[in-house]
């Protein structure tokens, strides 16, 4: 047999090997590193078949349940960073997505002033002048080994706020005879962990947010999330591996809701910190660096200790195009959730996730009752709140489908926050729909 008989048989005993993997083995059901669930079998009918979505569905379902996913796109990761040459500080590679570009607001920006610092000695940024590089889709990559930190790029500007302070100032306009309504704006954390020699390719998020304020009305009280993570910097308020802020983060921004609303605030003495080992979060599959992998870390979260709360839950069941299809009748709860050191879900041990209704009872009887209005960052704020109110209602605007005029009589809100990310703020789709909750 010559070489090229050889190289031939070679081929085809790898083809064969390959195609009795994908077509013999368990087909995966779940991507722990993309964080969802994998495309199951579709539903056959002639009228699906005829008409060709059957098919479509059919081929949608092979190529993202392959057998050994996650191993596969692992492989593939390394092969793409697993090396790499230190050059230096200077080395900064840049990579863009159609999806970062699409994070930008659409208008032209215009520069806002400088926002006053304030007057107290803030800690330093640790991550000031080390190394980075951009990874996929817009995230940097900063530091290295255990204190790795994934940072998504952020590229709105004042003007991309000021839509979102609109709609607020309708919330006020709608209920400010009944309640009073809060504005929490949630920086991300490239906000505060950007090594100052690539700021400049970013945009200030702080700009956006005193835009904000700015423009909200003289009813709506602004809540300044980050004045108050800016001076815990040099704490564990971001998480590494993930997108999210941790539950330190939210304690601080739940204590500065606090003060403004004249409520009740306890220390971090009356909760019982827990820890889930590990974690290794969103990042690394937005990302596909697999120094954020190897450099897993503690989700530390805290339950309140001495309040005798009671958690109702109305559960939501969603299509693969998050679109609501059913929900459950209310029923009783847990607000925390116990997770395995490694999960990947870690960041649902507050709350459960997003697709509930959540309304907590706490026994504080002061006559305020909060509705918290949010996306997956207010997750973490609520739970330090059961010593300041006698009802905690949290409701992502992303699935909710009730009137909400109705459900805020029917529960006697009094007070109304809003906790959205920078990112979420400047999107136009996000401001619509909070306006559709009000038709």
């Amino acid at each position: 047999m010559n070489h090229n008989h050889l190289y031939v048989a070679l081929l085809v005993v790898m083809f064969l090997g390959i195609a009795w993997v994908f077509n013999t083995f368990p087909r995966s059901k779940v991507s722990l590193l993309e964080k969802r669930e994998l495309a199951t079998f579709p539903q056959f009918s002639p009228e699906r078949l005829a008409d060709g979505s059957f098919t479509t569905e059919v081929s949608s379902w092979y190529s993202d349940s392959e057998p050994f996913r996650d191993e596969l796109m692992s492989l593939s990761m390394y092969l793409k960073h697993g090396i790499r040459l230190d050059l230096g500080e200077e080395n900064i590679v840049f990579h863009a997505s159609e999806e970062t570009l699409e994070e930008k607001p659409a208008e032209e920006e215009t520069e806002a002033p400088e926002p006053e610092e304030p007057e107290e000695v803030l800690p330093e940024n640790p991550l000031a002048d080390d190394k980075a590089k951009i990874a996929n889709s817009g995230i940097l990559i900063v530091g290295s080994g255990e204190n790795v930190r994934a940072l998504m790029a952020f590229g709105g500007g004042p003007k991309s706020g000021l839509r979102y302070a609109k709609m607020v100032n309708r919330y006020q306009e709608e209920f400010g005879d009944r309640l009073q309504v809060y504005s929490m704006v949630v920086p991300t954390a490239i906000e505060f962990y950007c090594p100052d020699r690539v700021k400049g390719k970013y945009r200030s998020q702080e700009a956006v947010v005193r835009a904000i304020d700015e423009a909200l009305d003289d009813g709506v009280k602004s809540v300044d999330a980050l004045h108050a993570l800016r001076q815990n910097i040099d704490k564990d308020i971001y998480l590494r591996t993930d997108h999210h802020w941790t539950p330190l983060g939210g304690f601080f921004a739940a204590e500065a809701f606090a003060k403004v609303a004249g409520v009740p605030f306890y220390p971090l003495t009356h909760y019982e910190q827990k820890v889930i080992h590990g974690y290794v979060g969103s990042m690394y599959g937005f990302s596909g660096d697999l120094s954020l992998k190897k450099a897993p870390e503690d989700f530390v979260y805290y339950e309140p200790q001495g309040v005798d709360y009671s958690t109702r839950i109305i559960d939501y069941t969603i299509d693969k195009n998050y679109h609501i299809v059913g929900e459950s009748k209310p029923h009783k709860g847990a607000f925390f959730y116990r997770f395995k050191n490694g999960s990947g879900g870690a960041y649902c041990a507050v709350m459960g996730g997003d697709m509930r209704i959540v309304e907590v009872s706490t026994g504080i009887n002061n006559g305020r009752r909060l509705l918290v209005l949010k996306d997956s960052f207010g997750n973490m704020v609520p739970g330090f709140l059961f010593f300041s109110f006698e009802e905690v209602d949290v409701i992502d605007f992303r699935y909710f489908n009730k009137d909400l005029r109705q459900y805020i009589d029917d529960h006697q809100i009094t007070d109304l926050l809003f906790i959205n990310n920078i990112f979420n703020v400047a999107t136009p789709s996000a401001v619509r729909a909070y306006l559709r909750l009000l038709q």
